[in-house]
């Protein structure tokens, strides 16, 4: 009996590529909390996934039903369509029976790595997503709002930032129940937002001045640069926040309503929330 249970369970196993990023740690946590068996892929992991290295690709789809793919740093980089075109064959090859990939919107190399997971032959899910309203929070921008000002090279266009917690919520249906196969869910928040009017409701809502500025590339990228920041990594941010944001993105689409039957959560709640976690503390200057 415990051998049939034991089969069972690998034949429902979900790996969850980025298990410990914003999306990821989110996913693998509801699946968990449901009882389904998952398996991380991370640099961290029990078994260890890095993109990079392809060799710890084929331990980590052993037995695995599903995967729920986030590629590291972005499918905008040049690597990732090659390496979601040999992941997806490997998966194939492993019997898997189901991807869903975290996709970006208005990424031209995006929607290429797309293009190869629907071309896959086996039950696929696109979840295209806006800007995570998360990257105030859990991401570089935290430190910045937490030392009072916002400087970025993204001019005045709206976006349709998107809470990280409807993405795990369209992801994890779409691993785990019927009726979501062959679709492409685009998510945004209900509402088109400035970076400036985005910082403007964080100040408001932890009632201390952050201010946003709009600085030059130049300027973010020598910023970035003096953080530590590897070359590419930079690129990839200043791209993202220049050729990507230049209101190509400025429209809502209704791929949460879509995949959940429900609105987006709006960005004030979002915020609303983070700022009762005290996540943005003023920065404490140690004097010594």
């Amino acid at each position: 009996m415990h051998n049939t249970n034991q089969k069972a369970e690998q034949e429902n196993m979900t790996l969850v590529l980025g298990g410990t990023g914003k999306t990821g740690r989110r996913v693998a946590k509801r699946l968990a909390d449901r009882n389904l068996p998952i398996r991380i892929g991370s640099r961290s992991g029990k078994l260890p996934f890095l993109w990079e290295d392809p060799t710890t690709w084929e331990p980590v789809l052993q037995n695995v039903a599903s995967v729920y793919i986030v590629y590291y740093p972005d499918l905008a980089v040049p690597a990732a369509a090659e390496a979601i075109q040999a992941f997806t064959d490997l998966a194939v090859k492993h019997n898997v029976r189901r991807l869903v990939l975290l996709s970006g919107r208005g990424e031209p190399e995006a929607q290429r790595c797309e293009g190869i997971v629907q071309n896959a032959g086996i039950p696929w899910t696109i979840v295209r997503t806006s800007w995570f309203c998360q990257n105030f929070s859990e991401g570089f921008l935290r430190e910045l709002v937490n030392g009072g000002e916002v400087a970025l090279p993204a001019a005045a266009i709206r976006e349709p930032f998107i809470d990280v917690e409807d993405i795990a919520d369209v992801a994890v249906a779409a691993l785990t129940e019927e009726g979501h196969t062959g679709k492409l869910y685009e998510l945004t928040g209900p509402h088109l937002m400035t970076f400036a009017e985005a910082v403007e409701e964080i100040a408001n809502a932890i009632d201390r001045p952050v201010r946003y500025t709009q600085i030059s590339p130049e300027a973010f990228a020598s910023t970035l640069t003096a953080q530590g920041f590897p070359a590419d990594a930079v690129m990839l941010m200043n791209y993202l926040f220049t050729t990507v944001l230049d209101g190509r993105n400025a429209y809502l689409a209704d791929g949460v309503r879509q995949a959940l039957g429900r609105s987006p959560r709006d960005f004030s709640e979002y915020v609303r929330q983070a700022a009762a976690t005290d996540v943005w503390q003023r920065e404490v200057v140690h004097h010594g």
